[in-house]
């Protein structure tokens, strides 16, 4: 891993992994708590701050990450130093699993993040010793594949107003225990919404202000937005 990007390393591992409020939805779901002794001697935990980067693109992947507060936006850098966002990770989430010895995209803190750290080779000998963290991955992979697809379809198929629409309406999906009639919590830049649909930032400021002149949305700030009636919200979401 690259030392400049190094971060405090906080908390003993046992005790962490003990009292994890998200592991039933990150890979260590896949470990009994039998194991916990052992998982917690191959974890650390490191702070990052809003802003900074966790590894960029073509740097050594050395680690992977459980993602246990915060939110992640990942991105590749085009040959002319423009910025493509392609996706957003948040608790629970798996980061940095490659196919080479290299990451294939950039990781950078939107907020503050809390990571369980895992060195890759630790990983490799979890998933032959322990046969569900393999599968738990397989599943991970899965749905980080039907995200790109998703994100395939936004971004070559729908209008400015369906590709916001669907963005709000996949957080609210995958935001637990929301109810029908939801907030969505935007921890994101306007310009990196814009980014990760395809859009100008300005074509993204004037669909939000649309969609709340139209009613179905409600904007109480920069950061969130509240769906007065969510069925409403799908139906123009789909319209394709």
């Amino acid at each position: 891993m690259n030392e400049g990007r190094n971060h405090k390393v906080s908390g003993p591992s046992h005790s962490r992994c003990d009292q994890c409020a998200i592991r039933h939805k990150a890979m260590c779901a896949a470990v009994d708590t039998a194991d916990n002794d052992r998982l917690a001697a191959i974890v650390s935990h490191r702070d990052v701050p809003a802003g900074q980067v966790i590894f960029e693109e073509g740097d050594t992947a050395d680690y992977v990450y459980n993602i246990s507060a915060g939110e992640v936006r990942l991105y590749k850098l085009l040959p002319d130093g423009r910025r493509q966002i392609t996706g957003f990770l948040r608790e629970g989430d798996f980061l940095g699993l490659v196919t080479g010895d290299a990451y294939a995209y950039g990781a950078e803190a939107i907020n503050q993040v809390e990571l369980c750290c895992m060195r890759l080779s630790n990983l490799e000998r979890l998933v032959s010793d322990i046969p569900p963290v393999r599968d738990r991955l397989l599943d991970m992979s899965r749905d980080e594949l039907a995200a790109a697809q998703e994100q395939m379809l936004l971004l070559g198929r729908k209008t400015a107003r369906e590709k916001l629409l669907s963005f709000l309406v996949t957080r609210l999906d995958h935001a637990e225990d929301h109810p029908e009639d939801a907030t969505v919590h935007l921890p994101m830049s306007r310009t990196d919404i814009a980014d990760y649909l395809g859009l100008t930032i300005e074509t993204v400021s004037r669909t939000f202000t649309a969609l709340r002149d139209e009613g179905l949305i409600e904007l109480p700030d920069a950061h969130a937005v509240h769906f007065p009636d969510i069925e409403a919200v799908r139906e123009a979401a789909d319209a394709l």
